[in-house]
């Protein structure tokens, strides 16, 4: 097969300001670049997450609940770590750091434009290590 991974997550976003500085300064995430529309104006924010992989945050998103099976997910290495620091940055938790039943740990928030995220650790007896 010639699928090498997933590429990126697209989110539309009502303030792009707003965004960034949540997915670059609060998550530490980086602005890569952006695409215009052919006269010019602002179209998609493209944020790096890690190598060959990326969020689309798209302009003209509207206030709406998103529901949580929409969600991306962010592999981490300590996420106990990670939790504290969110917090400690005063991020609210959409669901508090728990062991679900694939023996992972996580934790989920929402972004500005409440978009569900999901924070993992990765159990090395998790069927995804062992699948």
């Amino acid at each position: 097969m010639m699928i090498k991974g997933i590429h990126h997550k697209a989110f539309h976003v009502v303030d792009m300001d707003r965004s960034l500085e949540f997915y670059c300064d609060t998550l530490g995430f980086q602005k890569a670049f952006e695409l215009h529309e052919s006269d010019g104006s602002p179209w998609i924010v493209y944020i790096k997450i890690a190598e060959g992989s990326f969020i689309e945050l798209f302009y003209g998103g509207t206030e709406s609940e998103k529901p949580q099976l929409d969600h991306i997910c962010f592999e981490v290495e300590d996420i106990r770590t990670l939790a504290e620091q969110l917090k400690e940055q005063g991020i609210p938790f959409a669901a508090d750091l728990s062991q679900g039943k694939d023996l992972n740990w996580q934790f989920w928030i929402k972004d500005p434009d409440g978009n569900w995220l999901e924070f993992m650790e990765i159990n090395p007896e998790s069927p995804q290590m062992n699948s």
